[in-house]
């Protein structure tokens, strides 16, 4: 008997020496497990499973092992020093040409296999540049120009295009809604940088995989994913920021917590942003200053001199932001996440609005968004394995979606508030599958299913009674939008050297509304509209390696935009002195283009990347004069206005090249640059004008020093000149955003940033980020902004990990 114990416990101490001789590979960034890292002894090699873990028995105790993967740096450790460091390594990435990215076709696959340019952002590269919202890391890639009314937004252009001629996904879930609109969006910001775990931008049109609207691009964003420990003890992870600037008196603080076992983890995230009023530069045109403001004191409005020019006011407002996350992970590549995220900020002014003058004196005593918030929940599906005949991997996803905004306005001097709130409720839902179909051919497929509801209300309120009073709504009450598509996509790679990859998607597009109570207000020749279209959109391009150096991309494309609510039933004042009316005459536009890239790669110590583009939209949804029952004007906010609507009444050319450059001087310092050149002309009544959305051209060049626990990084950021000719017509006459010419004439001048960043590491769990923007105070004014851009700005914010 007492042999059999020993031998009993003989065994069970083996059995917690070989456990205790395994290994766990993390990314050093996400802390996410590393699958096919390989480990190699004197003798022996092994490599990681998907769980990141491998034994090390087959090592001696003082042997030395190396662990090594293409995408991350070698490591050279003994296996004694390894069991002394809790069985876990971290690898740190390192700057890899074959990255991969998911945005393609929803799943995984190099960035070498996919014939359109995709921007990647790592965590590693968001935890650098520290953005204050996600508008401004979107920016900070040098391929998006953001445009900005108010510091509470942010609105991305791509490759000429903006607004809901973009679409912005979340964890895989379509962020558009029925009232995005063609005028500047501000959802972005309502995405918490802080819970960013990558960021993928595709340049071009998406619409196979994505449907309408995925025009000019795909921003996707990628959330962090709680972390499972994979073994039965607790994993525990904790990260919070404290963040300051001086520019705008920034005070942001960020917290999440991560717990993990064996299948289930749960990820809990807060951020909590205060803004206020920004000052802009000392040096630039005199035009930007804000010399006076409304303010009202003691129920009258009156017109107050600004103290500091300089300072915007009123621009100030907070933001916080709440994720909860839960992952459970029954058996090897089958999960099940459960997502909730929600985003709302304080009130904040329409900056851009209130510096509006009529005749001498400002033409708004207030003009603010309500909070703008922004929740949504999402369970997602995922098995990476099948032994199916129809597909080897399959992801669904269902999500709800729930968005309010209002806008609040009142002239000077005026005692009736107008009031617009709007509310969208969205539920989707998407299944996404792969099947590998050879060893050289790949078959992605999917079906997508939207509906929207629109709820929308109209007041005039009496400042001093507070009495409410119905008027016409932004939108018609209780509309609703629905999309159903069904897509597929093939990869077909016969060699390294060569990837072809084309696809094909089928859209139909409802869209109902009624227009009866706002009829009382606009007399409109009718009382509804419905909406049923269809839409077929492809792709093909090509991938081409002929050796190591060069890498040719070229792809062809088309992409849609069905209308929306926003297109067919919207009233607003598009200007002073117009007005928005419904339309019930509108087909989707169609946008038709090309684009081919060429990668020079010199040992990995001189990269070229070059693209040009061209897209030719047809049937294009712009705002034009209009008629109701023959009359061009109407009575709106007790305003004679002229009328308006959105129609299918333009076509346009955009064209561009880009260029970026990478040079790796050594391993510690390498150079970036990006360089964006767009052009484009859209039709107006037979003439060709500027399009309205084309950026001026732009870029950045970053310096960078990076060794051991110091990284620092000089850049500067630049914008050409847009000249008074060179200006939509629609942007012209808001001369009170733009600098004037020698001739009087409105214009956006050129300008440039010098800036400096720098993160050092004080522990492996602790690290301080500096900044300082704008070293020389520029004074300058993004195109098509109303807001100018931050002075002089000082960062400093102070992360910690455990």
């Amino acid at each position: 008997m007492k042999s059999r114990f020993l031998f009993l416990l003989f065994a069970i101490l083996c059995f917690i020496n070989t456990f205790s001789q395994n290994v766990l590979v993390l990314d050093k960034d996400s802390k996410h497990p590393l699958a096919g890292v390989i480990i190699s002894g004197d003798n022996e090699t092994i490599q990681t499973n998907i769980d990141g873990e491998a034994s090390l028995n087959l090592f001696q105790d003082d042997e030395m092992l190396i662990f090594q993967n293409k995408s991350y740096n070698n490591i050279q450790i003994s296996k004694s020093e390894v069991l002394r460091t809790n069985n876990i390594i971290y690898l740190t990435s390192r700057v890899d040409l074959d990255e991969v990215v998911i945005s393609a076709s929803k799943f995984e696959q190099s960035s070498r296999d996919i014939p359109q340019k995709i921007v990647n952002i790592s965590a590693k590269d968001i935890h650098f540049i520290n953005p204050q919202t996600s508008a401004d890391l979107l920016e900070n890639t040098g391929n998006i120009f953001i445009q900005k009314s108010q510091l509470g937004g942010g609105s991305p252009l791509i490759r000429g295009f903006s607004t809901n001629r973009l679409l912005i996904t979340v964890d895989g879930v379509r962020m558009n809604n029925a009232i995005f609109r063609s005028g500047n969006l501000q959802n972005v910001i309502s995405i918490d940088p802080f819970t960013i775990q990558n960021t993928e931008i595709t340049l071009g049109a998406g619409s196979v995989v994505y449907g309408s609207d995925a025009i000019g691009g795909v921003m996707s964003f990628y959330t962090k994913k709680p972390q499972l420990s994979y073994k039965d003890d607790l994993y525990f992870k904790t990260n919070a920021l404290a963040r300051f600037a001086s520019a705008n008196f920034e005070k942001t603080g960020h917290v999440d917590l991560n717990f993990g076992f064996k299948k289930w983890a749960f990820l809990s995230s807060f951020s909590y942003s205060d803004y206020d009023d920004l000052r802009m530069g000392k040096h630039g045109p005199d035009e930007y200053l804000r010399p006076e403001f409304v303010e009202t004191i003691n129920g009258i409005d009156a017109v107050v001199v600004n103290d500091n020019p300089l300072v915007q006011t009123p621009t100030g407002f907070n933001q916080y932001n709440l994720m909860q996350k839960v992952r459970y992970e029954p058996k090897e590549d089958l999960s099940l996440d459960l997502g909730l995220y929600f985003s709302r900020t304080s009130n904040f002014s329409r900056y851009d609005r209130l510096l509006r003058y009529r005749g001498d004196v400002l033409r708004s005593a207030e003009w603010y968004y309500g909070p703008q918030q922004w929740f949504m929940s999402s369970l997602q599906y995922t098995k990476l394995r099948s032994s199916s005949n129809l597909y080897d991997k399959v992801q669904t996803t269902l999500a709800y979606q729930n968005f309010k905004e209002s806008r609040h306005d009142r002239n000077f001097q005026s005692e009736i508030e107008n009031i617009r709130e709007e509310s969208v409720n969205a539920l989707s839902f998407n299944m996404d599958l792969e099947k590998r179909i050879s060893q050289k051919t790949e078959l992605f497929y999917g079906l997508e299913y939207v509906y929207n509801l629109v709820n929308s209300i109209g007041q005039e309120k009496d400042i001093y009674t507070n009495i409410t009073t119905p008027t016409v709504s932004r939108y018609p009450d209780d509309s609703n939008w629905q999309s159903a598509a069904i897509y597929t996509s093939l990869k077909y790679k016969p060699s390294n050297k060569f990837i072809l990859q084309s696809g094909l998607r089928y859209n139909q597009v409802f869209a109902s509304a009624n227009f009866t109570e706002n009829n009382q207000y606009l007399n409109l020749p009718f009382d509804s509209t419905k909406i049923n279209s269809g839409a077929l959109t492809g792709t093909a391009g090509i991938s081409w390696l002929p050796n190591k150096t060069i890498q040719w991309k070229l792809n062809a494309s088309t992409a849609f935009r069905a209308p929306n609510i926003d297109d067919i039933g919207k009233v607003f004042d598009s200007e002073p002195g117009s007005v928005v009316v419904p339309n019930d005459n509108l087909n989707p536009e169609y946008a038709y283009g090309g684009e081919l890239g060429l990668l020079l790669n010199f040992n990995d110590t001189f990269i070229l990347d070059l693209a040009t583009y061209y897209t030719f939209l047809d049937n294009a949804l712009v705002r034009r004069d209009y008629a109701i029952n023959g009359e061009t004007e109407i009575m709106y906010d007790g305003e004679l206005s002229n009328i308006q609507a959105i129609q299918n009444a333009s076509k346009a050319w955009i064209y561009g090249f880009e260029v970026g450059l990478k040079v790796n001087f050594s391993q510690n310092v390498k150079l970036t640059s990006q360089y964006n050149i767009i052009g484009g002309s859209e039709e107006d009544n037979g003439i060709e004008i500027p399009v309205r959305h084309v950026a001026p051209n732009f870029g950045n060049t970053h310096l960078i020093f990076n060794k051991n626990r110091i990284r620092i990084d000089g850049f500067v950021d630049y914008n050409g000149e847009l000249s008074n000719n060179q200006l939509a017509p629609s942007e012209a006459e808001k001369d009170y955003l733009y600098a004037k010419d020698a001739d009087g004439n409105p214009y956006s001048p050129s300008w440039y940033t010098l800036n400096l960043r720098t993160q050092y590491e004080l522990k492996e769990y602790l690290s301080i980020t500096l900044g300082l923007e704008n070293i020389t105070d520029q004074r300058y004014r993004k195109y098509s902004s109303g807001i100018a851009s931050p002075g002089r700005n000082f960062i400093v914010s102070l992360s910690y990990s455990l």
